[in-house]
C-alpha cells in the first residue's frame, strides 16, 4: 500500500383542492407537496453532465447534514411556485432558509412516470437523442435520494422504473442510502437484461450512532451492507460510495479500513471515495453541525475551506491513494463499477466541481 499523509488536517397544510401543489402527506416537521413537472430527465446539455439524469424527488427527507444539494431547492421551488395564486402556500413554501427547506419541504414529481414515458418518445423520435441516452445512460438519484423515506408511500421511483423496463437497452445507474432499493430487484433485473444496470449504496461510517448523527433520516451501515449483498446475491451490479469523506470526523485510517473490508465482505463490485465539498449553501447547515457536535473541529474547519469549497489538493490525493491501497488489500476495485455501467459515465467518479451541475 502506498504511503500517504495522514487523513487528518495536517494542512488544511391547506385543503389540497385549493392548491396548485397540494400537501400531499406530513411526517412530523417535514411535509410532502404534489408537482407536475413537465419534464422529469435532464439531458446533458442542461446540466452539463455526460449523462442524463433523473430525481423523483425535490428535497431529502434524510436531512444529511453534508449534503451538496441544498442549493438547488430554492430555485425549484421558486419555479413551481411562480404561477401560484395561493399566497399563504408561496409562504409557507418559502417559511424556511433554503438549506433547511431542503429536507422539510419535499416536492412529489406526481406525475414523473408520464412525464417519463413522453420524454422518451420523443427522443426515440430523434436518432442522435435516442443515441446518446443508449451511450450515456440515466442516472437515477443525482441531488436527491429515490428511495428516501417518501418511496414507501409515493412510489415514483418504482414507477420510473417500471417505464425504463418497457424499453431495451437503456442503461440505469441508481445512488441512494436506502435498502428499499431491493425492493425493485425484479425491476432491475428485467431492465439488466438488454441494458447495464448498477446500484451505488452511500455509506460512509459503520458507527451507527455517529451516522444517526450525520444522517439523521437514513437507514443504518448494517442495512445498507444487507442491501449490496441482496442486489448481488440477485446478479444486480452494486458497490459502494464512500462519499463524502468528512474530515477529522469519518477519515480515521483504521475506521476506512474497517469500512472498506465490510463492503468486499459484502460483495460489492467497487467502491469509491471523495472529500467533502463545502459550497455556500452547505455551509449554511453543515458549520453549525460541526460547532454543536464537533466544537474542536471548528476552527480547523474554518481554516481548511477557507480558500474554496474543497480542502487541499494534498488532503485529497492522499485520501485517493489510501482507498485505493485499501480497496487493493481487500480485493475489491476502486471506483465505478466496470461490468455494468454506462459507457460515458464509468469513466470516472463524478468530480465535485460536477455535483452542483447535476438536474432536479
Amino acid at each position: 500500500m502506498p504511503a500517504v499523509q495522514p487523513l487528518l488536517f495536517t494542512d488544511i397544510a391547506a385543503p389540497a383542492a385549493a392548491r396548485q401543489l397540494p400537501v400531499i402527506g406530513e411526517q412530523r416537521d417535514i411535509s410532502y407537496y404534489g408537482s407536475r413537472p413537465r419534464t422529469v430527465m435532464n439531458g446533458p446539455e442542461t446540466t452539463g453532465m455526460e449523462f442524463w439524469s433523473i430525481n423523483p424527488y425535490t428535497g431529502c427527507a434524510i436531512g444529511c447534514a453534508y449534503c451538496y444539494a441544498r442549493y438547488a431547492h430554492r430555485y425549484a421551488v421558486e419555479r413551481v411556485t411562480a404561477s401560484a395564486d395561493d399566497v399563504s402556500l408561496r409562504h409557507e413554501l418559502a417559511d424556511l432558509p433554503p438549506w433547511l427547506a431542503f429536507e422539510r419541504r419535499i416536492l412529489v414529481k406526481e406525475n414523473a412516470a408520464d412525464s417519463l414515458r413522453q420524454q422518451l418518445r420523443t427522443l426515440a423520435r430523434n436518432p442522435a437523442k435516442w443515441t446518446s441516452l443508449r451511450e450515456q445512460g440515466i442516472a437515477i438519484g443525482t441531488a436527491t435520494d429515490p428511495y428516501q423515506p417518501a418511496e414507501r408511500r409515493y412510489r415514483v421511483t418504482r414507477s420510473l422504473l417500471e417505464v425504463l423496463a418497457g424499453y431495451m437497452h437503456l442503461p440505469v445507474s441508481i445512488t441512494t442510502k436506502s435498502p428499499l432499493v431491493t425492493r425493485d430487484i425484479d425491476l432491475l433485473k428485467r431492465i439488466a437484461e438488454t441494458a447495464e444496470v448498477v446500484v451505488h449504496v452511500s455509506l460512509i461510517t459503520l458507527d451507527r450512532d455517529l451516522a444517526r448523527k450525520l444522517e439523521p433520516r437514513a437507514p443504518t451501515p448494517e442495512a445498507r451492507l444487507r442491501a449490496v449483498e441482496r442486489l448481488r446475491n440477485a446478479g444486480i451490479d452494486a458497490g459502494f460510495f464512500i462519499m463524502p469523506v468528512l474530515p477529522g470526523i469519518t477519515d480515521d485510517p483504521e475506521a476506512l479500513d474497517a469500512l472498506v473490508a465490510r463492503m468486499a465482505a459484502a460483495g460489492a463490485t467497487h467502491v469509491a471515495s471523495q472529500s467533502l465539498q463545502l459550497r455556500a449553501t452547505a455551509r449554511r447547515r453543515y458549520l453549525p453541525f460541526i460547532e454543536a457536535e464537533f466544537p474542536s473541529l471548528v476552527s480547523r474547519y474554518r481554516n481548511a475551506y477557507a480558500g474554496g469549497y474543497t480542502v487541499s489538493e494534498r488532503y485529497r490525493a492522499g485520501l485517493k491513494a489510501f482507498v485505493e491501497g485499501l480497496c487493493v488489500k481487500h480485493g475489491i476495485r476502486y471506483g465505478f463499477s466496470m461490468a455494468q455501467e454506462p459507457r460515458r459515465v464509468r469513466r470516472r467518479v463524478i468530480g465535485e466541481e460536477d455535483q452542483l451541475a447535476l438536474g432536479i
